[in-house]
C-alpha cells in the first residue's frame, strides 16, 4: 500500500513525511483492517511531526480522523460491535464492508482507576491513533474493533472525517466549558474544530463571540453565524458565560479568561501550549472563574456528537489533498491557509 510515513528525526522539516510503499498490515485478533476512504488532518499531527509531542516510535504513519470500510476482521473481532459503548446507536455486529470511523483515542486499558470511573479519556495506558500506533495517512489502517465509530452511508467520507476529532473534541470542549443553551459563548481561534462547534452552539440558541486572527477565518466565522467577530485576543463587547480556546497560545487563553463573567469557565482545547504568561489573579481568575484543559475524548463523546451531527446536518468546509500531497496538507494547516478542515483522500 501507499502510506505517508513520519521518521524521527524528520529528514526535511518542511516535508517531514515520506510517501512510500509499505506492507498492508494484518489485524490482530481484536482488530480490523480498514480500507481508508478519507483521513482528516489535525493540528496534533503538526505537533507530532515537529517533535513538540515526544516521539513514541522511530517511524509512524500519522492521521487520526479516519473514515474507512472494514476489509478484514481479526479472529475475535467478528463477535464485536462497533464500539462497546455505542449500544445506543444499535450498532450491528461488525462485518466486511461496514463504514466506520477511527479517532485519536485508539484504545484504553479499561482497568486503571480512571477507566473504572468512566473517564477513559484520562486512561493511564492509552493508545493514540497516528502517534503510538499507525494511523490513516495510508490506503489501509488497523484499529481496535471496540473503538470503531459507526458511521452512516451519507454524507461523503470527506465530510465525515473532520467530525472524528475536530468535531468530537470541539463538542467535548463545550461540555468541559459547561456551555448551556442560551449562553454567551466565546470561541478563541476559528479553524477546523471551532467551525464545527459553532453549529452545535447555534442549535443550542447561544450567542457566539469569535476572536480569531486572519481575515479569512474571521469571514468564515461571520458566514457560519457568529454574533460578533474580532481579532485574535480582542475582548468581546459583553461578558461571556464560558469560552473555548483553540489556538495553542497562552496569550489567547488569557484573553479568553479576561472576557469571562464571574463563575465562568475557559476550556483550553490544545494538546500543546506554547507558553502561559504571568497574569493578575485578582483581576482575571478571582470570582470562581476557572481554567480547564481538554484531554482527548471518550466513546460517549463520539457517540453523542455523531448522533447530533446527523440530527443537525453538520457539514464541514473542507480542502481535499491526495495522499501524495500529504506534506502540502500539513504545511497548509501550519500556515493557516485552510478555512475549515484539510482532508487527505488516498
Amino acid at each position: 500500500m501507499r502510506a505517508a510515513v513520519l521518521y524521527h528525526p524528520a529528514p526535511i522539516a518542511s516535508r517531514p513525511l515520506s510517501v512510500e510503499n509499505t506492507p498492508i498490515p494484518e489485524p490482530g485478533r481484536d482488530e480490523v483492517l480498514l480500507k481508508v476512504e478519507a483521513c482528516g488532518v489535525c493540528r496534533t499531527d503538526l505537533h507530532i511531526a515537529a517533535g513538540e509531542l515526544p516521539p513514541l516510535r522511530d517511524a509512524v504513519i500519522p492521521g487520526h480522523q479516519i473514515v474507512g470500510r472494514v476489509e478484514k476482521l481479526g479472529t475475535d473481532a467478528g463477535d464485536a460491535r462497533a464500539g462497546q459503548r455505542f449500544e445506543a446507536l444499535n450498532a450491528p455486529l461488525l462485518r466486511v464492508g461496514a463504514r466506520v470511523g477511527v479517532s485519536w483515542l485508539g484504545g484504553v486499558d479499561g482497568t486503571c482507576p480512571l477507566c473504572r470511573k468512566g473517564r477513559e479519556n484520562l486512561c493511564d495506558h492509552p493508545t493514540f491513533t497516528g502517534y503510538s500506533v499507525n494511523g490513516g495517512y495510508a490506503e489501509y489502517a488497523v484499529a481496535r474493533a471496540d473503538f470503531l465509530i459507526p458511521l452512516p452511508e451519507q454524507p461523503p467520507a470527506t465530510d465525515l472525517a473532520p467530525l472524528l476529532c475536530a468535531g468530537i473534541i470541539g463538542f467535548r470542549s463545550l461540555r468541559v466549558a459547561e456551555a448551556q443553551p442560551g449562553d454567551r459563548v466565546g470561541l478563541f481561534g476559528f479553524g477546523a474544530s471551532a467551525h464545527l462547534a459553532i453549529e452545535v452552539l447555534k442549535f443550542w440558541n447561544c450567542e457566539i463571540y469569535v476572536s480569531t486572527r486572519g481575515a479569512s477565518h474571521q469571514q468564515l466565522a461571520r458566514s457560519r453565524g457568529a454574533t460578533w467577530v474580532g481579532d485574535a485576543t480582542e475582548r468581546p463587547p459583553v461578558a461571556l458565560d464560558c469560552a473555548v480556546t483553540f489556538a495553542p497560545s497562552g496569550d489567547v487563553v488569557l484573553a479568553a479568561l479576561a472576557s469571562l463573567r464571574k463563575g465562568g469557565i475557559v476550556a483550553i482545547n490544545a494538546i500543546h501550549l506554547d507558553r502561559m504568561p504571568e497574569f493578575d489573579y485578582d483581576r482575571l481568575l478571582w470570582g470562581e472563574r476557572q481554567l480547564r484543559s481538554v484531554a482527548n475524548m471518550t466513546r460517549d463523546d463520539a457517540r453523542d456528537f455523531v448522533a447530533l451531527a446527523q440530527q443537525i446536518g453538520i457539514r464541514p468546509r473542507t480542502t481535499i489533498f491526495s495522499l501524495e500531497e500529504a506534506n502540502e496538507a500539513l504545511l497548509a494547516v501550519a500556515e493557516d491557509r485552510i478555512d475549515g478542515a484539510a482532508v487527505i483522500v488516498p
